[in-house]
């Protein structure tokens, strides 16, 4: 396995276009890993109380439309 300073050093040795190729495959997978923990938190209830607390503030009129 490959330290994170090995790796550092191996993407600097890649051409500019590689360079962009796996910062666009990097961030695909870490939006996957983000959706996947969002879903996951969600089916186990975390996000609950948050949803109940911001329900209760738009009905109690202490909200705002998103500026465009």
């Amino acid at each position: 396995m490959s330290t994170v300073e090995e790796i550092e050093n191996a993407i600097e040795k890649l051409p500019l276009q590689e360079r962009w190729s796996l910062h666009h495959w990097l961030s695909e997978q870490m939006a996957d890993q983000w959706d996947s923990q969002i879903e996951s938190d969600i089916k186990a209830g975390k996000l609950d109380q948050l949803a109940e607390e911001a329900i209760a503030e738009y009905r109690a009129g202490k909200t705002r439309p998103f500026p465009k």
